[in-house]
């Protein structure tokens, strides 16, 4: 939250919401919802003035320096830490990686447990058998959290509490290990009692679907196999060279750096703390943050790094599912349960999370470069500089694969002319468009995506082939590496949409300045005879719409720290979905008149298509298909910017009092970015258009309106409301 001068920050995760473990098993038990034990990291991120990539990390290029993603160019870096946690280590248990469920990444555990939950609440009179490998600390409270929530349901459900049985498997005489002989003790009559059926001393040899063998001849058929057993790390860091331990954690000194590469940093689950090791513990992970964020502040300015020394004892507050809890501390053999202790444990757990929540706005200004301030030049000397611009170059087109395109480029990005030449085919006509705006998203290589994506739209919504691409770049003050790294992450995602298309990058143009803006000139060819015009609207056409709509308020909540993680990466989906097939698919089903939803809207194109006919319009309010989140925005007030401009066409709406009542009526004044196309096809075509537009991925197309004569004396909208929602 106090961003230091010059330094870029970067933070890379695989979800846009990382769980806190220590009220995931309350949320188990139905205790907490999934946003109260969980951190959004998108408004964090945003809060903390860092960058925020959503993707897996897969290794790292050490001898380089950058990141390896599954997704993203490689990312540099001048140092990099390292808080990925564990998975549950699955031995070579024939069978255990098919159909056990590992409680590791918490995420696809609890997509896995909210069908289970599902099931249960369906068909609650059907009796569930459940089986959990592991009787440490993980295992236990998941059995008896799992058996609450499940009871809960029956019991609303009156059917008998014993319609679901537990089987707890451990490899020890006593559950769990790791804890002194008291806590041992109380959660084996906890569990007996409880009804779970223990099977100690139990070594599990294979598993089958819904199938438990033990090497001591025991079979169990059930429904799930919950797998919670020691952690264990990825290949990857192992495999990029770092040190790590005979299991493949990241050896760390009393600093929290990597013992081979100083440059790296490492904490939680997955950094072994080679001087004063430790079990894998959450308090541990909590623990090292600030000492974490110390050592990375010092070493980034050349200081001495300070030691971390982690405490002897830890304090265990282990949750028995039912709103109690027993406190587990240190080798005697002593403990306490009390519904207290749960109280205890829910208010530091509430209290930590808050920290994550009703996070204050970062300042507009941008963070400087350098210590003391820079005076930048404009005109042409705000050029990003030739040595960066080559080099980025360089690197563009060393990762991106050649394409061949309608007509030849006769002079391109190989050659150092002032201007690209590329000859148009024989019998095409060229079409031209232009998009520039800010970025809306802190990944450069995801805002080059989307961006294209909205470029590239207006050529087909023409039905226009995209050939040729001219990029229009500003990128934000920085030291060279920097805008090096900012551009070729930018140019990598626009360059590999317009492979995708087919299309081709030219040429362009950099500057430098506050913010980051992208904008591309696009060029396309089609036929003179093949031209999708507005004007060409029909009555007795039926109006297709292919995307949902919402970014705009998603956008603007996102600005304002009030969207959702989950929401903006669904928006992102969305827009990151090219219009090309779309578009093909309008004109196989003799589409006439196509455009794309931008930026005034989609009444603002609807009624640029309707006054170029000139023909009238019923809409359709009810079916239209609002993003996820972006109705809990506009309930709100939540707007864009250029939301009040567009609301001016309501206007033009013949039944403006009775359809501004609507649930639906703001989304009609949204600007989309990398929105999706409004197209008009005879009524007879309506039906096989969908269709084919659902299986190629466009599930959220509608028919959301019929194109009539022109009402004579009437507005040339009207909205037909046939449901109320």
């Amino acid at each position: 939250m106090q961003p230091l001068p010059g330094v870029r920050l970067t933070l890379i995760s695989a979800g846009s919401n990382t769980p806190y473990s220590g009220m995931l098993p309350g949320h188990v038990a139905g205790l907490y919802s999934y946003d109260e034990c969980h951190i959004d990291l998108r408004p964090l991120a945003k809060a903390a003035q860092a960058q925020f990539y959503l993707d897996q990390v897969i290794g790292l290029d050490l001898e380089n320096q950058r990141v390896l993603c599954a997704n993203h160019p490689p990312v540099g870096f001048d140092a990099v830490s390292i808080d990925i946690g564990s998975t549950p280590a699955l031995p070579d248990v024939p069978g255990a990686a098919e159909y056990s469920i590992p409680v590791k990444p918490w995420d696809q555990f609890l997509a896995q447990w909210q069908r289970l939950i599902a099931q249960v609440k369906l068909a609650p009179t059907q009796p569930i058998c459940l089986a959990i490998v592991g009787g440490g600390a993980g295992g236990v409270e998941l059995a008896l959290t799992i058996q609450y929530q499940i009871q809960q349901i029956l019991q609303r459900a009156e059917q008998p509490l014993d319609n679901v049985q537990i089987h707890l498997f451990h490899r020890g005489d006593q559950v769990m290990t790791g804890h002194n002989g008291w806590v041992r003790n109380r959660f084996h009559r906890i569990l007996t009692h409880k009804g779970v059926h223990l099977h100690l001393e139990e070594d599990v040899q294979e598993v089958h679907a819904g199938i438990v063998y033990c090497r001591s001849g025991f079979k169990l058929t059930c429904d799930r196999i919950f797998w919670v057993t020691r952690a264990s790390a990825p290949l990857w860091p192992r495999t990029s060279g770092l040190a790590t331990d005979d299991q493949g954690f990241i050896q760390v000194s009393p600093t929290l750096q990597s013992l081979s590469h100083p440059q790296v940093f490492a904490a939680g689950d997955i950094a072994a703390m080679v001087q004063s090791p430790r079990p894998k513990a959450g308090v541990f992970a909590v623990r090292q943050g600030r000492p974490l964020a110390e050592n990375l502040r010092r070493f980034l300015g050349g200081e001495t790094l300070e030691k971390y020394r982690p405490q002897r004892q830890i304090l265990g507050l282990i949750s028995t599912g039912d709103r109690n809890a027993v406190l587990s501390w240190g080798p005697l053999p002593w403990g306490w349960e009390s519904p207290w202790l749960w109280r205890w444990k829910d208010k530091i757990d509430r209290k930590f999370m808050d920290q994550f929540k009703n996070l204050a706005m970062p300042s507009m200004a941008p963070t400087p470069v350098a210590a003391e301030p820079v005076m930048y030049c404009a005109g042409c000397g705000s050029k990003v500089g030739g040595s960066v611009l080559e080099r980025t170059l360089q690197r563009v087109q060393k990762a991106q694969p050649s394409i061949a395109i309608e007509g030849e480029v006769i002079i391109g990005l190989d050659a150092a002319d002032d201007a690209a030449i590329v000859s148009v085919p024989d019998g095409q006509v060229m079409a031209h468009t232009l998009d520039y705006f800010r970025s809306l998203i802190s990944d450069p290589f995801i805002f080059g995506q989307i961006c294209t994506h909205h470029s590239l739209s207006d050529l087909f919504a023409m039905g226009a082939t995209p050939q040729t691409v001219l990029a229009l770049a500003s990128l934000p003050y920085a030291s060279d590496a920097k805008l090096e790294e900012t551009l070729f992450q930018l140019l990598s995602g626009a360059t590999q949409v317009l492979h995708e298309a087919g299309a081709l990058l030219v040429g362009g143009h950099t500057t430098e300045g506050n913010e980051l803006a992208f904008g591309l000139s696009c060029n396309g060819v089609l036929k003179r005879d093949r031209i999708l015009r507005k004007s060409d609207l029909k009555p007795d056409q039926a109006l297709i719409m292919t995307k949902p709509l919402g970014t705009g308020t998603l956008f603007a909540a996102d600005m304002r720290l009030q969207a959702r993680g989950r929401w903006i990466d669904t928006a992102v989906e969305s827009m990151l979905q090219s219009n090309q097939a779309a578009a093909t698919c309008l004109i196989k089903h003799q589409a006439s008149a196509c455009t794309d939803i931008t930026g005034f809207g989609l009444l603002g194109h609807l009624l640029e298509m309707v006054k170029a006919a000139p023909v009238s319009v019923d809409l359709d309010l009810d079916a239209l298909s609002p993003l996820p989140g972006a109705m809990t925005c506009l309930e709100r007030g939540i707007f864009s910017s250029l939301h009040p401009q567009n609301l001016r066409a309501g206007q033009q709406i013949e039944n403006v009092n009775e359809s501004q009542t609507h649930p639906h009526w703001h989304l009609l004044f949204d600007p989309q970015t990398s929105g999706g196309l409004l197209g008009a096809v005879p009524a007879e075509h309506v039906l096989d258009c969908l269709a084919d537009l659902q299986a190629l991925g466009y599930l959220h197309s509608r028919q959301i309106g019929w194109v009539i004569p022109s009402r004579p004396l009437a507005q040339p909208v009207r909205c037909v409301i046939s449901r109320r929602r």
